[in-house]
Order: C-alpha cells, then structure tokens, then sequence
C-alpha cells in the first residue's frame, strides 16, 4: 500500500491512496490502488506544511470537543431530536458555500449533463449515503450520552478496523503480519475498554457497541462515495451539502414515525444553542480539514488528528464531571500507538 500524494494539475488535486486514515470525511477517504480522487478547486496557492499542520490541529480541537458539546445540551433534549437538529444546522451553514460555488459554475456534479439513467443512480446513491450518515450522526449522540464521551470517543477510533475489513473483503488485498499484529492488539484493547477494564464478556457495555456502529456505518458510506468521486464530477462542497440535507431529512422521518410530537420535538431542539453550536463546529470541522489536506499528505493530516479522544478525556472530567478510571487511560494509550502503527505501515507497504 502507497503512501498518500497529491498530484496538482490545473485546478484539480489528485490524492492516490489506499488506507482510509480519516473518517467522517463524507468522501474524503480513499480506497483502491489505483483509485484517483479528483477535487475541483480553485487554483491553489503554494502549499505550506506548516499550515497544513496547524489547520489539522485546528481539526483535533473541533473533533475532541463535539463529544462534549454533544453531551452538554439540554436534558430536555433527546439524542434522536438533537442529532436531527445538528444535522439541520449544518444545512443551514453549507447552503451558502453550495449557492456559491453552484453561482460560479460548477453544476455538473448535480448531474444536470448526466443521461436519464445515470442521474437516477446517483439520486439512490446520495439517499442512501445521506441515510446512512444520519443514522451514524444518531448513533453518534445516543452513544456518546449512553456510554460516555470517553468511551465513545475511543470507540470511534476504531475505524481503521472496518477498512481492513472492506479492504480484506472486496479489495483482497493480503495483511503483512504487523499489520495483523496491530490490529490484533487495537481489537483487545477495544474490547478491554467495553468490558470497563475486566476483559470479561459479561461485562460488555452494549452502548459501547453501539458506539463500534459510528465507524461502520461511515465505513460503509465511504466505500460508496469513492465511487462516485471516482466516476462523477460531483465536488467534496456538492456531497457535503447532500449528506447533510439528507441526513436531516431521514431523522426527521424518524422523529416523526417515532414520536407522536415529533415535529415540535425537532423544533425545540433546533432552537437550542448548543444545536446551532454543535452544527456549525461540525461543518466548520469538515471545511478545516478538506483546506488541511491542500498542504499536507492525508497521512500527515490523519496522524496529527489522531489523539484527539485524549482531548475529549480531558475536557470530560471539569465540563461533564466524568470520572476518567485507569482503564480508560491505557486503553487510549493502547488505540492511538495502533493508529499511528498502522499508519507508519500503511506508508511503508
């Protein structure tokens, strides 16, 4: 497996890879050797490293401190109505970046040029992406309430699991023995995490477990999405924007197929500040790193975004009142030297 490089041509950047180092990109991932993202962009300035790293710093504060925010909204505030809400005001806050880029020009990611045939798939597609994402932006807030930002936090970290899986399934690609030795090691220490440090199945947390479902489902999403950034001249704003409309649009139908007071449910939590906050860091997190990656290898970006659970314990204990116990400490310490391990045998291979 290549390392990651950029290749810049114009006003267009070209990132070969085949290790998915960042999650929840909604496309920004990458699979496949051969496997071109191409973004349209404007035409880019020199790059710069240092800023490069700085804005992936910026990327681990926004990612450390959304368990947080997640778990300081009103109690009144159910996870399905919060996730909904979150997911509408980041509709709000991408709508102007979308108008804006679809004002200079680029329509023909909507599918506007495509055949009759072609635009219909692409429709299924983002409906199902965009569901997809919903359901883990859910899973996200009611597993970071039920099982605690910290453990949540470290679970999501667990992404770099599901892409040996897909790439072990549908790429065939063939593990070296330290990469089966690290992800030997990362898989332990999730699971001596879930079971609060005691290794014993009966003391599995399931909200846990619910918390694994956030990296497979945006696993699963991705492996779609590269798809279609391979195929189709959809840019990362297009695909942003349409996650998150549709991500709104599925918990609504949710909130209102659940909840007899759905609608109102889904209205009160949108007027809540922390909503609005939650949202825009978010998005604003999506942006910082799509900016990031201009200067430096996705590698590099990754790996400096890496420890951000650490944050996230650490802003647990004086905002939630979270009592962070010893097997928590080492299980962190455990999945960010696997992260980083994989990472450095990634570039290698």
């Amino acid at each position: 497996m290549g390392p990651f490089r950029f290749d810049r041509s114009g006003s267009q950047i070209a990132i070969r890879s085949i290790f998915p180092l960042h999650p929840d990109k909604g496309g920004c991932t990458c699979w496949g050797r051969q496997f071109i993202w191409r973004v349209s962009v404007m035409a880019l300035s020199s790059p710069s490293t240092g800023k490069g790293i700085a804005l992936s710093l910026v990327c681990l504060v926004m990612l450390g401190i959304m368990p947080i925010l997640s778990n300081l909204r009103g109690a009144d505030v159910g996870a399905l109505g919060f996730a909904f809400a979150l997911s509408a005001w980041q509709v709000v806050f991408a709508a102007p970046l979308f108008v804006w880029e679809r004002d200079r020009g680029r329509r023909a990611g909507l599918g506007f040029d495509l055949p009759r045939r072609e635009r219909g798939r692409m429709i299924l597609v983002a409906l199902f992406t965009g569901t997809l994402f919903g359901l883990a932006t859910y899973l996200y807030v009611l597993g970071i309430e039920k099982a605690g930002a910290t453990n949540a936090a470290i679970a999501i970290q667990a992404y770099p699991l599901f892409a040996i899986l897909w790439e072990t399934l549908f790429l065939r690609r063939r593990k070296r023995a330290v990469e089966l030795a690290l992800t030997t090691v990362l898989i332990g220490s999730l699971y001596f995490l879930g079971t609060g440090g005691t290794f014993r199945m009966s003391g599995l947390s399931s909200w846990f477990l619910v918390s694994l479902g956030v990296p497979f489902l945006w696993s699963v999403a991705h492996v779609i999405i590269k798809e279609e950034l391979r195929n189709t001249p959809i840019t990362p704003v297009q695909i942003t924007f349409f996650r998150v409309a549709i991500s709104a649009l599925f918990l609504l139908i949710i909130l209102l197929v659940m909840m007899p007071s759905g609608l109102a449910a889904g209205f009160d939590a949108f007027v809540q500040p922390m909503s609005a906050i939650m949202g825009l860091i978010y998005f604003l997190e999506l942006i910082v790193w799509f900016h990031a990656v201009r200067h430096v290898d996705v590698s590099l970006a990754s790996s400096m975004t890496a420890p951000w659970p650490a944050l996230t314990m650490v802003l647990a204990v004086p905002f939630l009142g979270d009592a962070i116990a010893v097997h928590q400490v080492v299980a962190l310490l455990i999945v960010i030297a696997c992260v980083y391990g994989l990472t450095r045998a990634s570039l290698r291979a």
